[in-house]
């Protein structure tokens, strides 16, 4: 497309983003929602179409050229999934489950399963800043230099025992006897031939002639029968025609005019960049002057209406506080100086009070909010998002809408926008340096004028620094100050705590819609999630906050998810596709993985603080911890003891409170074994947990074909693959990439034009491995309805929920009697 289409498209995108924001920020607020379900609805209609605009929003910022366009959709984007994010955390909790189901919505709104998947924005890898590059240069050299020194390990002589050596040269031995047989049969079987061999006779060749033209002309109907299948299927519209296969010119272009475009991309950055050095300079040395006089001299005029008013000089303002901001706001100099009296009143009062008043001003606050929520119903959260949403709209609106582009065919930047933009920076450089000069010569003046209050200014200032260094909070300890980051990253790569990711995309963890999910919770029968839920929520939760800083410090804060699900459903998969699509650094803090290094309770201190320190500089990081149920054991088993898989309990969940909103730091762990640990602690860890079920019929039938496919078989009608999914039922992902590479070897692979592929080749492999059990998978969905959110779900469900609110008010009510 043209950058004419995509900045249409753009303004069509505005308009529906103008209209969500007057719906949800009308001018008479909404009246409180008493029905659970209508407010479920409302919010799922708004995620629903949010989530519209963030796939077209997504893919206008990777094609438009435009620098100064770009910007401001990146801070819209950025507004939008922070929103998705709140109206999903919104969702989880008036419904009480990770996984939703939208049919309803989706019918209404006229769209295909394949609109509800949540894209991954390019620019989280492409746009990264230069230190952020330079890091992650110096991670993959450090990666490299080990990888090459644990090559040389193997190549050094290792001892081996008589059996084993005896063992090797049989093996040889007998193979070489199997050649050396199968060449003299071959060789007598030549021989034989030969003198097989007879003269044909006239009939002889006659009935060969006749066989020859038999087989023929069967071949050639076939073909000709085949042929003409094939065409009226493709009529009737129920295969795709070949020539849909292979990509057409037109997207060869269209692909090619996408690299063109962010190539173009980078060559426009450079400019305005260069431009906006050059544009600083220049009004700096054109305007600072003047800018810097005309603020003087206002100044100097609010300093003698104040002694005209109020009969003494005005105290300046803090920097803190504004400094001479204050003074352009359009005030009389009695409410400026009223409203500094009112802020030195209001840090006066807000000095910590005692431990008692707090509890029961608190305990009071508690009970009336509680009462309030009760009365009034269900409300939507307060947004981080939709301030920014409104400011981006209204610049969209006020500047780009109407604007006339027909002389800036070649989208470069707009001169004009750059100097309002950089006029305030300079303003703002300016008045801190005007601020200094200006305090300097109010304090002359006072001293000249009214000495006495002069000094009683100064010292209302100190009292002022003292009440407020009492504030300040403690630092945490750097155990490794004197160490360059260089060096932490080298010994967590050499201790193995520091992991290359696997070259993994989300995408590539295949699975199908869930079509029954809505149809089953009408008949209150809980569904299991699809792998493409999994997938989804995966990317609300991990990648899209990891991806960018402005939406994991505004949106709500996830520190850790828990993965679990039986073996082979692909949990280290998701935890390598969310370091790739991000491009976080993997740490790996599995309990076999940090069994014996670092002993002891100081090196245990140490290995946890470098690894979240490095962690927090070469930001985002993932850390992982492979079977987390160990470390939150019921009973540790006699076997494990020597691993001491509960050393990190304790300090691990200290340094997970020390992780905020600016540090993109998230951790997952991964189990197949949830019921072995003590549910509680496992829980207060991990805030969001995330059930991986066996694949359904859809999901298996994507699986095989995609599987197949990828290591190099062809599906042909020969290969049912329906019933393969039907009979696959119960086994994994993992079985399936196990049958795979076992039945389609290069070998088969080249057999294949005479023999193809058939489903009863994947039985037999299938047959050996164990599935997934239903006991297994009911056991795993009944732990689930342990944790917190499968407990509210329950009572949600039952109806408990709405007759414990009234109990608890009367229990209340009792205790402040006792009292």
């Amino acid at each position: 497309m043209s950058q004419r289409s995509y900045n249409k498209l753009w303004a069509d995108v505005q308009l529906e983003l103008s209209r969500l924001l007057e719906e949800e920020l009308p001018d008479e607020p909404l009246r409180p929602e008493k029905d659970r379900v209508v407010f479920f609805q409302r919010v799922a209609m708004f995620y629903v179409r949010y989530l519209q605009i963030f796939r077209k929003l997504e893919e206008i910022y990777d094609q438009v050229i435009h620098p100064q366009k770009r910007r401001l959709i990146r801070t819209i984007l950025d507004g939008v999934i922070g929103r998705l994010l709140e109206l999903k955390n919104e969702m989880v909790e008036k419904e009480f489950s990770e996984y939703h189901y939208m049919d309803d919505i989706v019918h209404d709104l006229k769209l295909s399963p394949a609109d509800l998947e949540i894209p991954i924005p390019r620019y989280f890898i492409t746009e990264c800043s230069k230190e952020f590059q330079e890091r992650k240069t110096m991670l993959t050299d450090i990666l490299k230099l080990v990888e090459v020194t644990e090559s040389l390990e193997p190549l050094m002589v290792k001892d081996m025992s008589p059996e084993k050596a005896i063992k090797i040269i049989q093996i040889a031995e007998r193979a070489r006897q199997g050649r050396l047989r199968a060449k003299l049969n071959e060789e007598s079987r030549n021989m034989n031939r030969m003198y097989k061999t007879k003269d044909p006779g006239a009939a002889d060749i006659e009935s060969a002639a006749i066989c020859i033209q038999k087989v023929w002309r069967g071949y050639v109907q076939r073909k000709r029968t085949k042929i003409a299948r094939e065409e009226e299927m493709i009529f009737l519209g129920m295969a795709m025609d070949p020539k849909y296969k292979v990509p057409r010119p037109a997207e060869i272009a269209a692909k090619a005019t996408e690299a063109c475009n962010r190539i173009k991309q980078q060559e426009h950055e450079e400019d305005y960049q260069k431009s906006i050095v050059a544009i600083s300079k220049q009004l700096l040395d054109v305007e600072g002057h003047d800018m810097s006089n005309t603020m003087k001299d206002q100044i100097r005029q609010w300093f003698i209406e104040c002694r005209d008013a109020t009969g003494s000089f005005p105290d300046y303002p803090d920097a803190e506080d504004g400094g001479s901001a204050l003074i352009f706001a359009e005030k009389n100099p009695q409410q400026l100086k009223e409203e500094i009296a009112a802020k030195e009143e209001e840090d006066s009062n807000n000095r910590p009070k005692g431990k008692e008043e707090k509890k029961k001003n608190g305990k009071k606050d508690k009970g009336k909010t509680d009462i309030e929520e009760e009365e009034e119903g269900l409300k939507m959260l307060p947004s981080a998002f939709l301030p920014d949403l409104e400011v981006g709209n209204k610049t969209f609106e006020d500047f780009w809408q109407n604007r006339n582009e027909s002389k800036n065919f070649v989208q470069r930047h707009e001169v004009e926008l750059i100097k309002e933009e950089k006029r305030k920076v300079i303003e703002a450089e300016i008045l801190l340096q005007v601020d200094v000069q200006m305090r300097q010569e109010l304090a002359e003046w006072k001293l000249a004028v009214d000495k006495d209050k002069g000094g009683k200014t100064k010292g209302n200032a100190k009292k002022k620094k003292g009440s407020k260094s009492g504030k300040k909070k403690k630092k945490e300890k750097d155990l490794t100050a004197d160490r360059t980051l260089e060096s932490l990253c080298q010994e967590l790569v050499e201790q193995g705590l520091l992991k290359k990711p696997n070259n993994v995309a989300l995408q590539d963890y295949l699975g199908d819609y869930s079509y029954l999910g809505t149809t089953l919770r009408q008949y209150d029968i809980e569904p299991m999630p699809s792998l493409s839920d999994v997938r989804q929520v995966l990317t609300l939760y991990g990648i899209l906050p990891l991806g960018s800083q402005v939406v994991h410090e505004k949106a709500p804060l996830i520190k850790a998810i828990l993965l679990t699900g039986p073996t082979g459903v692909g949990k280290k998969m998701l935890v390598h596709a969310i370091c790739q699509e991000t491009g976080a650094n993997l740490f790996d803090l599995s309990t076999l993985n940090t069994a014996g290094k670092y002993p002891g309770k100081s090196g245990l201190a140490m290995m946890l603080h470098m690894v979240f320190k490095v962690a927090r500089l070469l930001q985002p990081s993932v850390i992982w911890i492979g079977d987390a149920e160990k470390m939150f054991y019921k009973k540790v088993p006699k076997e494990e003891k020597e691993l001491e898989p509960k050393r990190l309990k304790k300090d691990l969940s200290k340094s997970l409170k020390l992780i905020k909103g600016e540090d993109r730091v998230l951790i997952v762990g991964t189990t197949r074994d949830p019921l072995s640990a003590d549910i509680k602690s496992l829980c207060k860890m991990y805030s969001k947990i995330l059930l991986i079920p066996r694949p359904d019929y859809g999901s298996r039938y994507i699986l095989w074909k995609q599987l197949i496919t990828k290591q190099g078989g062809e599906v042909t009608k020969a290969l049912d693959l329906s019933s393969l999914a039907k009979i696959s039922d119960g086994y994994t992902p993992g079985h399936m990439v196990q049958v795979v590479q076992s039945v389609v070897t290069k070998r088969r692979v080249l057999q294949q034009a005479k023999r193809p592929l058939t489903a009863s080749e994947f039985v037999p492999p299938l047959a050996k491995m164990d599935p997934v059990f239903q006991e297994e998978e009911e056991a795993l969905k009944n732990w689930y309805a342990k944790t917190p959110l499968g407990k509210k779900r329950i009572k949600a469900a039952t109806g408990k929920e709405e007759e414990e609110a009234p109990d608890k008010n009367k229990d209340a009510k009792k205790k402040k009697g006792k009292k």
